[in-house]
C-alpha cells in the first residue's frame, strides 16, 4: 500500500514563508503571521529579523495563548484561496480560520461531485448530490462542495464557527447555495439523521482528538470515532459517491483511517487513497500538517 503526499504551494493570498524551531510564519493577504507548529522540528532558512517583521505573533504562556498584535492590524480581513474567500481573524487558539493545507482534498470533493452531476444531469433530472461535513469549522469544505454542485449539511459543535462560515459563504458569492448550517454534536446529529432515514451521497469528517458540543457533549477520538464512522455509514446513500477523513493533532496514522474506511466500504467497488498533507514553503521545503484517508466510488 502506497501513501500519497498532498501538497497546497504558494498563492497569490497565502504562502508559507518560512517554518522551524517549532514556528511558522504565513502571509494572508498583506499580513504576516508567526504562530507556532510542533511539526517544524527543523532549523529556519529566514533571519531573526524577518520573522520579527511578522503584524502578529502568537505566545503561549502555560495553557494559555494569545496574540502579539503590531499597530495596523485588523480584526479581520478577506483573502481569496482556492478559488474561495474567506475571513481571517487570529483566534485565542492560533488558528486563524483556514487550513490551506485541505486545498487538495477541496479539488478531490469538487471533482467527485461535478462528475456525479454531469451524470445526474442525464439519467436523474438534475438532481443535487447531498453531502454531509462533520466539525465543519469555518467551511471550507462545506463551500467546496456547494461550489461545484451539492447539497450540503454543515454541523459544528461552535456558534462561533457556524456564524463565520455563513460569513466566508456570502464572501465566496455562495450565500444563496443549498447549505444547511447546523449547531450541534456531531454524534448526537448523526444519531437523529439515522432515525428519521435522511441519506448523503458524500461525507467529510474532520474530528479533533478532543472536544465539546454545544451542549457540553463529550469528544474523545479514541473513544468515539469508531462508533461515529459506523453512524456515517448508515446515513449514506445506496450508491455513495465518497468518504474523507482527516486528522491533525490525533497521534494516528493515515493507516489506521484507512484501515476503518476499508471495514465501511468492504462490499463497495472503489478507489481507497491514504497520505500526509502538506503546504510548501517558499524555499520548497514540506511542512506535514495532518493526515488523510478517503474512498470514492469506482
Amino acid at each position: 500500500m502506497t501513501s500519497d503526499i498532498l501538497i497546497t504551494k504558494p498563492s497569490r493570498d497565502y504562502e508559507l514563508l518560512d517554518s522551524g524551531s517549532g514556528e511558522k510564519l504565513e502571509r494572508y493577504g498583506e499580513y504576516i503571521l508567526r504562530r507556532p507548529d510542533p511539526q517544524a522540528l527543523w532549523e529556519k532558512n529566514l533571519s531573526a529579523e524577518e520573522w520579527d517583521k511578522a503584524d502578529a505573533s502568537f505566545r503561549r504562556d502555560g495553557l494559555k495563548g494569545d496574540w502579539i498584535l503590531k499597530p495596523g492590524l485588523p480584526e479581520r480581513w478577506k483573502i481569496n484561496f482556492g478559488g474561495l474567500s474567506f475571513w481571517i481573524h487570529p483566534s485565542s487558539f492560533k488558528h486563524t480560520g483556514l487550513f490551506p493545507e485541505q486545498q487538495s482534498n477541496w479539488e478531490w470533493i469538487a471533482k467527485q461531485l461535478r462528475i456525479t452531476n454531469y451524470e445526474l444531469r442525464i439519467n436523474d433530472g438534475g438532481k443535487r448530490p447531498s453531502v454531509l461535513n462533520l466539525f465543519g469549522y469555518t467551511g471550507g469544505a462545506s463551500l467546496a462542495a456547494a461550489q461545484a454542485g451539492a447539497e450540503v449539511c454543515h454541523v459544528d459543535g461552535s456558534k462561533v464557527a457556524i456564524k463565520w462560515g455563513r460569513e466566508n459563504a456570502e464572501a465566496s458569492g455562495l450565500a444563496d447555495k443549498p447549505i444547511r448550517w447546523i449547531l450541534d454534536d456531531a454524534r448526537e446529529f448523526v444519531k437523529r439523521e439515522v432515525k428519521r432515514g435522511r441519506k448523503y451521497d458524500g461525507i467529510i469528517l474532520d474530528p479533533p482528538a478532543f472536544g465539546h458540543g454545544p451542549n457540553k457533549e463529550l469528544w474523545k477520538i479514541e473513544d468515539h470515532l469508531p462508533e461515529l464512522l459506523k453512524l456515517c455509514r448508515a446515513v449514506m446513500s445506496d450508491k455513495p459517491l465518497f468518504f474523507l477523513i482527516n486528522g491533525y493533532a490525533s497521534g494516528y496514522s493515515a493507516i489506521a483511517y484507512e484501515n476503518n474506511l476499508q471495514e465501511l466500504f468492504k462490499n463497495d467497488d472503489g478507489v481507497f487513497e491514504k497520505g500526509e498533507l502538506t503546504i510548501q514553503e517558499k524555499s520548497g521545503r514540506l511542512l506535514p500538517c495532518g493526515i488523510f484517508a478517503r474512498w470514492r466510488s469506482g
